[in-house]
């Protein structure tokens, strides 16, 4: 995404903390919002993603620690004309990833223990290549920084609690309007994720598929990964949905439709276009089970770890 979106969600947030700083403090309230708004937007840009990658107790592997991994993301990497980006492994049995980092001189990708033991190499590479398209397109800069302050924006909500439940309060909103705004402190982070447009799946989808030549790696991961985050619950996610729009896939429960309250579009949508990209491109008759990649290992449905 832009500079520019970046700017506008950014305003838009900042306004909304605004908007809860005056609700329980009037015009002095809606000031300090302003300064705290500032200080986190400066602090988030700085630091999201080291806040991001800790949150999911991400812990950074190198060609020595993981050097199957570290190898693919480099190859990919140069292949998409990006710096070697830093690479994380989470300990989380859902399989899934994510990109960070404000610029791609300064990102990161991050996948789970349980992404590298449930796909094959050709899988995993079409995954890492839809994140490195995340980078070369900038979207990690407005997907960290907006995590980062959604979160805040549901603390300052619930925070109020303790100061604006008094009836007896001028500004504040009182208990019932206290409780009200701590209930729909969620549905502002949900807010936050519909403001990241869902395109820009559709297009790192398409980007990460020309990166690494096979639309299909791309299209059986997801399948994969779709299936999986039904069944397997990502607990740190679902405490901080806010972060939900920065995964490949949704890793919430509850969510497979395409519509205007999810933040990712539909993976059959997706798979969808991803097969009508492999038309064009001429390769639609290779699938991941069955094609070679562009290294020296060929595929294996164990995965490329065993």
């Amino acid at each position: 995404m832009s500079y520019l979106k970046t700017a506008i969600l950014l305003a838009g947030l900042t306004g909304l903390f605004m908007g809860v700083g005056y609700l329980f403090g009037g015009a002095s309230g809606a000031m300090i919002a302003l300064v705290i708004a500032a200080a986190t937007n400066l602090f988030a840009y700085w630091n999201a993603d080291r806040m991001v990658l800790s949150m999911y107790s991400a812990h950074e592997v190198d060609r020595r620690t993981a050097p199957d991994l570290v190898q693919l993301v480099g190859d990919l990497a140069g292949r998409a004309g990006l710096p070697m980006p830093r690479v994380f492994l989470m300990d989380e049995p859902q399989p899934n990833a994510f990109a960070t980092g404000r610029n791609p001189q300064n990102a990161a990708v991050a996948v789970t223990t349980g992404l590298v033991q449930s796909l094959n190499r050709d899988e995993l590479a079409g995954v890492i290549a839809h994140e490195l398209a995340h980078i070369r397109n900038h979207d990690t800069l407005l997907m960290t920084i907006a995590a980062t302050i959604a979160g805040a924006i549901s603390m300052v909500a619930q925070f109020g609690m303790f100061f604006g439940g008094n009836r007896d309060n001028n500004h504040g909103p009182g208990i019932i309007g206290s409780i009200a705004m701590m209930i729909l402190a969620p549905f502002g982070a949900m807010l936050v994720q519909m403001a990241i447009s869902r395109t820009r799946e559709y297009a790192a989808d398409d980007l990460g598929a020309r990166i690494c030549g096979q639309p299909m790696w791309l299209a059986s991961a997801l399948s994969k990964i779709e299936n999986a985050a039904h069944d397997v619950a990502n607990m740190e996610a679902e405490r901080n949905p806010a972060t939900a729009h920065m995964f490949i896939i949704n890793p919430l429960s509850g969510h497979g439709v395409d519509n205007l309250f999810t933040t990712h579009p539909s993976t059959e949508n997706r798979i969808a276009a991803l097969r009508q990209l492999a038309v064009e491109m001429g390769v639609q008759g290779r699938t991941a089970a069955v094609s070679r990649g562009p290294w020296s290992r060929p595929s294996a449905s164990r995965g490329p770890w065993g």
